[in-house]
C-alpha cells in the first residue's frame, strides 16, 4: 500500500557578519514534520506520514500512497527464509506481515505474550486475526497449542469449525463469552497448581523435565476475542477481571491472549486492560484520540486501511508500518483439512472434555459464598439478607441471591409458605 523516499536533510548556509565566516547549518529534522502538509500538497496525495529518523538509518522517511498496491499473501510469508529459524526455534510463531521495504514482520506471541489489536471497521482487523490463527495450525499441532475463539460477529470464524485445535467451539453468545473467560481462569489456576507441585518456573520447564515424555503435556493456550466493545458493554466487570487476570498471570502457564476491538476508547481498552497487553497493532483509526489510546502516539489516524497497520512491539521504542497478512478462504480451509486429517475423527480429546466440565471463577467464588452462608445459618436459623450482608460482606443484591438459594434447598423457612 505504500511507497517510502529517504530524505537526507540538506544545509543551510548563513552569511558572513563582520569577521565571521560563511556558516553552513543543518536543516532540522522537526523543520521537515513541520511541513507535512506542504509536502502532501505538493506531492498530490491523500495521506503523508513522516518518519523522522528512520529507526537504525540517517534518513527521514516519507510514505505515501502506492498508486498501483500489492497485496500480501500469507503463504509466501510462512515459506520465507526468515520465518522457518522462527517456526523451529519459536513457541507460538506468527506472521503479520511485511513492512515499507518488503521484509517480513515476525513475531513470537509467546514473547509478546499478548497482542491487543485495534482499528475501525474494515481496516482489517478480523483478516489480520484470521492470518494469526492460521499460522498457528500450520505451524503447530494440537499438542503444542490450543485455541479458543469468542466471536460475537457469528460468522468470521465458521471455517473453524470441526478444527481439532479448538479447545471449546467458537463462542458467539456474550453470557457464554464470560463463562468460557471464567473457565480460563480456573484453567490458569490448575496449571500453576501442576507447575508447583512439579517445581517448575513455566510452561516449557514443565514439558522438559525428566520422565515428562511419559507424562501429558501441557500446550500453549491462545484466546482469541474478536470484537472486546460488545463483550465490555454488556458485562464490563466480569470481562475486565478475567482479561486482566490472565494476562497478569498467564504467561508463565502458557496462556496467551489477543483482543480486537474496532472501539480504541477509554471505556473499552480500560487502563488496567492497556497496561497488560503490552503488543499492541493499530489499524486505521477515525481519529488522533484513538490513535493515542491504542498506540500512546500519533501516526494511526494517518493510516490507509485495507491491511495498514502500525505494529508496536513491548522491546520496541517505537511502531513498524507495514501491510497485513491476508489468507485466502480456500487456504484456511485446506489448513483446517490438513488439521483433521493429521488426528483421526474418533480419536479422544481429553483437554477438551476436562476443560467443559470446568466451573468458572465466578461460580466457584459463588459456591464458597454459599457454603459461608450455610455454615452460618447453623448458628443463626433465621438470617435475612441484611444479616448475610454484614456478616459475608457482600451487597444487598449478592446477600438477597443467598437467602433466595437457601430457602430453595430447604435450609431457611420461607414465611410466603408458612401457614399462619
Amino acid at each position: 500500500m505504500l511507497i517510502r523516499f529517504g530524505i537526507v536533510p540538506g544545509y543551510l548556509e548563513k552569511p558572513a557578519r563582520g569577521d565571521q565566516t560563511v556558516r553552513r547549518e543543518r536543516v532540522r529534522a522537526a523543520k521537515i514534520v513541520s511541513r507535512s502538509d506542504d509536502l502532501a500538497l505538493a506531492l498530490g496525495v491523500t495521506s503523508l506520514r513522516i518518519e523522522a529518523p528512520v529507526p537504525g538509518k540517517t534518513y527521514i522517511g516519507l510514505e505515501i500512497p502506492n498508486p498501483h498496491p500489492k497485496p500480501v499473501p500469507l503463504p509466501p510469508l510462512l515459506e520465507d527464509p526468515n520465518f522457518q529459524p522462527l517456526a523451529e526455534r519459536g513457541v507460538l510463531p506468527i506472521a503479520l506481515g511485511r513492512d515499507v521495504a518488503g521484509h517480513p514482520i515476525l513475531a513470537d506471541l509467546a514473547r509478546l505474550p499478548h497482542l491487543l489489536i485495534a482499528g475501525a471497521t474494515g481496516s482489517g482487523k478480523s483478516v489480520a486475526v484470521n492470518a494469526l490463527i492460521g499460522t498457528l495450525l500450520k505451524s503447530r499441532s494440537r499438542d503444542d497449542v490450543r485455541v479458543i475463539v469468542v466471536d460475537p460477529k457469528r460468522v468470521e470464524f465458521t471455517w473453524l469449525e470441526g478444527v481439532p485445535h479448538l479447545l471449546a467451539p467458537v463462542v458467539t453468545e456474550t453470557e457464554a463469552a464470560v463463562e468460557i473467560l471464567g473457565k480460563v481462569e480456573t484453567e490458569m489456576a490448575r496449571r500453576y497448581d501442576l507447575l508447583a507441585e512439579a517445581g517448575c518456573r513455566n510452561r516449557l520447564s514443565f514439558n522438559a523435565r525428566p520422565g515428562a515424555s511419559a507424562r501429558p503435556s501441557l500446550p500453549a493456550l491462545v484466546v482469541v476475542i474478536d470484537e472486546l466493545a460488545d463483550l465490555m458493554m454488556l458485562a464490563s466487570e466480569d470481562v475486565e477481571r478475567s482479561i486482566c487476570r490472565v494476562a497478569q498471570l498467564g504467561r508463565a502457564a502458557g496462556i496467551h491472549l489477543v483482543v480486537a476491538t474496532q472501539r480504541p476508547s477509554v471505556d473499552v481498552i480500560t487502563g488496567l486492560i492497556k497496561a497488560n497487553l503490552p503488543a499492541r497493532l493499530a489499524f486505521a483509526v477515525s481519529s488522533l484520540v484513538d490513535s493515542r489510546t491504542i498506540l500512546d502516539t500519533p501516526g494511526a489516524e494517518r493510516l490507509l486501511g485495507r491491511g495498514d497497520f502500525l505494529f508496536l512491539a513491548p522491546d520496541a521504542m517505537r511502531p513498524v508500518r507495514g501491510q497485513g497478512a491476508w489468507a485466502r478462504d480456500s487456504w484456511l480451509k485446506q489448513t483446517v483439512k490438513s488439521a483433521r486429517e493429521a488426528i483421526p475423527a474418533e480419536a479422544p480429546d481429553p483437554d477438551a472434555e476436562r476443560f467443559a466440565k470446568l466451573l468458572s471463577a465466578t461460580q466457584i467464588a459463588d459456591g464458597r459464598l454459599y457454603q459461608k452462608a450455610k455454615e452460618l445459618v447453623q448458628d443463626h436459623p433465621r438470617v435475612s439478607a441484611s444479616f448475610l450482608q454484614r456478616r459475608l460482606r457482600v451487597g444487598l443484591p449478592k446477600a438477597e441471591a443467598l437467602v433466595e438459594r437457601l430457602r430453595a434447598d430447604g435450609i431457611i423457612p420461607d414465611p410466603d409458605l408458612d401457614d399462619e
